[in-house]
C-alpha cells in the first residue's frame, strides 16, 4: 500500500518512469492478446467435418491463447458463484442443509455427465456460432474449478477465530462490513490456493472441455486441449511433447503474473501477532509498486472498492446464525424445512427411478450399485496414500515461503498435467506386463486428486500463526508432540477441505481412468468410472443417468457420515 508521501509525490508527477512504460506495455499486450483470442469465439461453427486442429507447432501459440481464455471466464465464474454459494451455506442453517449435500453431489458428478446434458442446450443457444461451443467449454471448465473454491471459503467463514468475531461486534460491523472487513481477507490465502487448485483442475480435463463427443454430437474448439486430443489420436509424440511445453510456459507465466502477486499480497491476511521473518515476494508485485502512472490510475478503484466495504448494509436476518424466533417456532420451521427436503429428494429419486425403469432392470441396479462399491474402495486406498505421504511435505513447503515461491509453479504444472498423456504409456504397459487394470490403472486417479490435499495444506500452514509458531520453540514442543499437538490441529481444517475436494476429484478422475483408450486399445477396470464412459460414449442416457445417480448416492451418504462430522468437530474444537 503506498504511503501518503509517495501519493504526494505522484500527484505533481507529469512524466510516467521506466516501470510504468515497462506496465504500460504488458497492459497493452494482454488486451491485444484477448481482443484476438475474443474475435476467433464469435465466428460461425464450422462444418462437422472440416479440420479445426493443426497440429504444426506454430499454431501452438494462438491455441493456447483460447485456452486461457477459456480458464480465466471459468475462473470468474467459479469466483462469483463461491462469493454467494458459500457465503450463503456458511450463514444460513437452513441453506447449509440443502446447499452442502448439493455441493457434494455437484463434485461428485463426472464431467462427462455435465457434458451429456449441456451440450446440446449451448449450442441450440447460440446457433450456428462458435460462442455456444465455447459457452459449453467454459461451462465444463467452471464444473471442474468451482467446487473445491467454493468449500475453501465455506470452511473459512465457519473457522474465523471467535475473538476476532467479538472485536466485530465490539464494533457493531454490519453483516456487509463484517463480510468484507473480517471474513473475506480471513479466507484469503485459503482461497487463492484453491484458485490456483481449480487453475490446474481446468488443465486436468482440457480435452474433455474442447474436444467433447457425446453420441452423435461431436464439437472440436481450437485449444491446448484439442491439440492433444488430435496428437493423441494419431500417436504423434513430438506433437504431444510441444502441447505440454506450451502448456508449461502458460502455467509459469499466469502464475508469475497473476497467482504470485496476489499470494504475496494476502500475506497481510494473517491472523497473528508477530510478523514472521520471511515475507513471500513477487517480481511484478514490486513492479507495480514502482509505478506511478499506473498506481494514481488504480487508486480511484481501490479506494472505491474499500468504500464498498464499508457500506452500512444489513445482510438479512437469516445469515445470522442467532435465532430470533422463539424455540419452539425455530424447531417447527425447521422440522417443515426438513420434511420439504426430504419430499424433494424423494421426488428426484422418483424421477431417476422412473427415466431408467423403462430400459433397465433391478440387475442392472445392482450391478452398477457393485461398480460403485469397487470405485469406493479404490478411492478410500488412494486416498489413505495420499494423506499419508503428501501432508508432511505440504507442511514443511507452506511453514517455509521461500520453498512454497519455487515450488508453486511447479505445483500447479504437475496438477494440471492431463491425464490422458499418460494413456498410452498406462496401455501399453499394461498389455505388455499383462498387469491388472483394477490395481494399475488407479494411479491414472490419484495423479491429480492428490494436489487438492496439496495445494490446501500448503494454504493452512502457510496461514499458521507465526505467534502459535514462536510459542511452541519457546516451550520446546518438538518431534511427534509438535505434529500431534500444534500444527496438525492447525492445518486440520484445511486438509479435510482438501480431502473433501480430492475425495469428489477422484470420483471425478475415474470416468478417465478406469475406461484408457489408446489407438485402437483399450483397456478397462471394474468401477463406476468406466460404466459411466461407455454409456457415454454409446449415448445411452438412461445409464448415463443410472450411473451418475448412484455415484451421487454413495458421495452423499459418505460425506455426511464420515467428513461433515471430521468437519464439525474441527470447526468446533480447533478454530484459531
Amino acid at each position: 500500500m503506498p504511503r501518503m508521501t509517495d501519493i504526494a509525490l505522484m500527484r505533481h508527477r507529469v512524466l510516467p518512469n521506466q516501470w510504468d512504460l515497462l506496465a504500460f506495455v504488458a497492459i497493452m499486450a494482454g488486451l491485444v492478446a484477448v481482443v484476438r483470442g475474443f474475435h476467433g469465439m464469435v465466428v460461425p461453427l464450422p462444418p462437422a467435418k472440416a479440420p479445426v486442429i493443426d497440429l504444426d507447432y506454430w499454431n501452438l501459440p494462438y491455441y493456447a491463447l483460447r485456452t486461457t481464455l477459456r480458464m480465466f471466464a471459468a475462473m470468474l465464474a467459479s469466483l462469483v458463484f463461491t462469493f454467494t454459494y458459500a457465503t450463503l451455506a456458511a450463514k444460513s442453517r437452513r441453506a447449509e442443509m440443502v446447499l452442502i449435500p448439493v455441493l457434494d453431489i455437484l463434485q461428485s458428478v463426472p464431467i462427462l455427465g455435465f457434458l451429456s446434458f449441456t451440450v446440446t442446450f449451448f449450442l441450440g443457444l447460440f446457433p450456428g456460432s462458435v460462442l455456444g461451443a465455447e459457452c459449453a467449454a467454459v461451462f465444463v471448465i467452471f464444473t471442474s474449478q468451482a467446487w473445491n473454491m467454493a468449500f475453501s471459503l465455506y470452511q473459512s467463514l465457519r473457522t474465523v477465530p471467535r475473538d476476532l468475531d467479538e472485536v466485530a461486534r465490539g464494533f457493531r460491523l454490519t453483516g456487509w462490513q463484517k463480510f468484507w472487513q473480517l471474513e473475506a481477507p480471513f479466507a484469503m490465502p485459503g482461497l487463492i490456493w484453491n484458485m490456483m487448485m481449480s487453475m490446474s483442475g481446468g488443465w486436468f480435463f482440457v480435452v474433455a472441455s474442447e474436444a467433447i463427443t457425446v453420441g452423435d454430437t461431436t464439437v472440436t474448439l481450437p485449444g491446448i486441449g484439442s491439440y492433444i486430443a488430435k496428437a493423441n489420436e494419431q500417436g504423434r509424440w513430438d506433437a504431444i511433447f510441444a502441447a505440454v511445453v506450451a502448456m508449461a510456459l502458460v502455467i509459469l507465466t499466469y502464475d508469475q503474473v497473476f497467482f504470485r502477486p496476489i499470494v504475496a499480497w494476502a500475506g497481510k491476511f494473517r491472523v497473528e501477532l508477530s510478523a514472521s521473518q520471511i515475507q513471500e515476494r513477487s517480481w511484478v508485485l514490486g513492479v507495480l509498486q514502482r509505478t506511478y502512472w499506473v498506481r494514481m490510475g488504480f487508486q480511484p478503484i481501490s479506494n472505491a472498492l474499500r468504500s464498498v466495504g464499508l457500506w452500512e448494509i444489513g445482510l438479512p436476518a437469516s445469515w445470522s446464525r442467532r435465532p430470533a424466533l422463539s424455540a419452539t417456532t425455530s424447531r417447527l420451521i425447521d422440522v417443515i424445512w426438513i420434511l420439504l427436503i426430504l419430499a424433494g429428494a424423494a421426488w428426484a429419486l422418483w424421477s431417476v427411478a422412473t427415466f431408467v425403469g423403462t430400459e433397465l432392470t433391478g440387475y442392472d441396479v445392482w450391478n452398477v450399485f457393485v461398480l460403485t462399491s469397487i470405485t469406493l474402495l479404490r478411492v478410500l486406498v488412494l486416498m489413505a496414500v495420499a494423506t499419508i505421504f503428501w501432508v508432511p511435505i505440504s507442511v514443511w513447503i507452506g511453514l517455509r515461503p521461500r520453498v512454497a515461491e519455487r515450488v508453486q509453479p511447479m505445483a500447479q504444472f504437475l496438477a494440471a498435467f492431463p491425464v490422458n498423456l499418460l494413456f498410452g504409456a498406462a496401455v501399453a504397459l499394461v498389455l505388455a506386463f499383462h498387469l491388472n487394470p483394477d490395481i494399475w490403472l488407479s494411479i491414472l486417479i490419484i495423479t491429480g486428486t492428490q494436489w487438492y490435499i496439496v495445494f490446501n495444506v500448503i494454504a493452512g500452514a502457510a496461514a499458521f500463526p507465526n505467534d502459535l509458531r514462536e510459542v511452541a520453540a519457546n516451550f520446546r514442543v518438538h518431534g511427534w508432540d509438535w505434529w500431534t499437538r500444534v500444527i496438525l490441529p492447525g492445518v486440520l481444517p484445511y486438509y479435510i477441505t482438501g480431502a473433501i475436494t480430492a475425495s469428489g476429484g477422484s470420483w471425478n478422475a475415474s470416468i478417465v481412468a478406469e475406461y484408457v483408450q489408446w489407438k485402437d486399445q483399450t483397456v478397462v477396470a471394474h468401477g463406476i468410472g468406466a460404466y459411466i464412459s461407455q454409456a457415454t460414449e454409446k449415448g445411452d442416457f438412461p445409464k448415463i443417468v443410472l450411473g451418475v445417480a448412484m455415484m451421487s448416492i454413495f458421495v452423499a451418504f459418505f460425506n455426511r457420515l464420515f467428513w461433515r462430522q471430521l468437519y464439525s468437530y474441527a470447526a468446533r474444537r480447533l478454530r484459531l
